[in-house]
């Protein structure tokens, strides 16, 4: 069936496969944070180390952190493209690769576990997602305005 049939622009496929690279990054995340625990020593189902009990446990929870926070920003990340790529699909995916490029940065640097090298690259990632409300607000707009 063609995306026109379906009522969406055939660009809205770039959207789609942004979505998708975020999903294998989060994937990659995640495994990150499963090596952490074997080479650090934390087990299942600790969510983060107590420094008391772990003498590596900053360290670890620094990887933690950098997925746990991709994770908490997931569900707005997706909603924002979902809908903001509905009138501006490629925009949309250009913002969404952009953001998909910080988060990496944004995880690698809190994983070094220095806390502020998370934002060297990664602080960019909030203009990506500006950008993304943006396009979300235009596609509100439009729809009012019928």
């Amino acid at each position: 069936m063609a995306a026109a049939e379906m009522g969406f622009l055939k660009e809205y496929g770039y959207v789609a496969l942004v979505l998708v690279a975020y999903c294998f990054l989060n994937f990659w995340m995640g495994a990150q944070v499963g090596k952490a625990r074997k080479k650090y020593k934390v087990p299942y189902p600790t969510l983060y180390a107590i420094e008391s009990e772990n003498k590596d446990a900053k360290l670890f929870n620094c990887v933690q952190r950098g997925h746990q926070n991709s994770l908490e920003m997931m569900p707005m990340f997706f909603v924002l493209m979902v809908l903001g790529g509905f009138r501006h699909p490629c925009l949309c995916a250009s913002l969404g690769g952009l953001y998909i490029i910080t988060r990496y940065f944004y995880f690698t640097g809190y994983a070094t576990g220095d806390p502020q090298k998370r934002l060297s690259i990664g602080k960019y990632g909030f203009l990506a997602l500006l950008g993304l409300m943006g396009c979300t607000i235009s596609f509100g707009v439009g729809l009012l305005r019928g």
